[in-house]
């Protein structure tokens, strides 16, 4: 079973899309009027939040970890198996931690009705977002890790891979 990256890719397309149309449209304005949209503060950093995590998501379902090679090359494929296992463990456990710790400041947020400082809409907005992607990059690195430890080729032919590039 290959994971599909696809859709976190989409969706970092799109924010960037939305982002570069968002900060293009501050620019011209403040260039004629001399004014700025504060509204674009905070949309951006939703934006450039939500682009980083469908990024992560989508390098953790293709398991494009920052790897030392000096110790992941240096051995054998047993060897490189473990730590992509290694790699899928910790990754997995990080981001269902954040996932669980931002659902908890939504709640929070949600109970207490806090607002955006430059909008004045609901926190919660900017915020429900991000548990959802924290999950996907878990499952995602959670099935890129199963992959690797059935799979001891796909070790020995990432590496190889990796050599061409």
């Amino acid at each position: 079973m290959k994971s599909d990256p696809r859709i976190e890719e989409r969706l970092g397309v799109a924010c960037m899309v939305v982002l570069t149309l968002i900060t293009l449209g501050n620019v011209l304005t403040r260039y004629f009027t001399d004014e700025s949209f504060a509204w674009t503060e905070e949309i951006s950093v939703f934006l450039i939040v939500v682009m980083t995590l469908a990024g992560a998501a989508s390098i953790a379902g293709r398991d494009g970890h920052i790897r030392i090679e000096y110790f992941y090359d240096g051995d054998s494929v047993a060897r490189r198996r473990l730590l992509k296992a290694l790699a899928a463990v910790s990754t997995v456990l990080l981001f269902v931690a954040l996932a669980v710790l931002f659902g908890v400041d939504l709640a929070n947020e949600i109970r207490w009705s806090e607002t955006s400082m430059g909008l004045g809409v609901p926190r919660w907005w900017f915020t429900v977002a991000i548990p959802p992607l924290c999950l996907a990059i878990a499952v995602r690195a959670a099935l890129a890790g199963r992959r690797a430890w059935r799979d001891p080729s796909s070790a020995s032919a990432s590496a190889e891979l990796e050599q061409h590039m």
